[in-house]
């Protein structure tokens, strides 16, 4: 699972974490972070792992948020879409088609196969680069 952005959007040129975990609630562990990484990597890191097995994967940017108000901001931010979803949850009488009619989902991103070592090892030096720049 991943946001989806236009090909323009300034959040891709973020770092990117993922969070793996399990994809049944029978199975208990802590979930892994792992990151961060140039966003095609985080993406194809995180389908190799979960091709194969029952896992969830969940690729998020890293906001470099530098100071408290900021990081304050972005809760305040979050909690108020959170609130608003609720609501039109609680005011909706949608109903929900059956799956049988849906037609199949397009994968949004073309599995390409893990980056190298080296390649994650140059997209940590562009991100270092892009955070310590301006």
């Amino acid at each position: 699972m991943t946001l989806e952005l236009s090909a323009d959007s300034p959040m891709l040129t973020l770092p990117w974490i993922i969070t793996i975990g399990p994809l049944s609630d029978d199975d208990e562990w802590e979930p892994v972070v792992c990151g961060p990484y140039e966003r095609v990597h985080a993406l194809a890191l995180a389908q190799e792992v979960v091709a194969d097995e029952d896992l969830m994967a969940v690729v998020e940017p890293v906001v470099p948020h530098v100071s408290v108000d900021a990081i304050r901001n972005e809760i305040d931010t979050a909690r108020a879409v959170a609130a608003e979803e609720a609501d039109d949850d609680s005011d909706s009488d949608a109903v929900v088609p059956d799956e049988a009619d849906d037609e199949p989902e397009e994968p949004a991103h073309q599995h390409v196969g893990a980056p190298t070592p080296a390649e994650i090892r140059a997209g940590f030096a562009r991100i270092a680069t892009r955070l310590l720049g301006d």
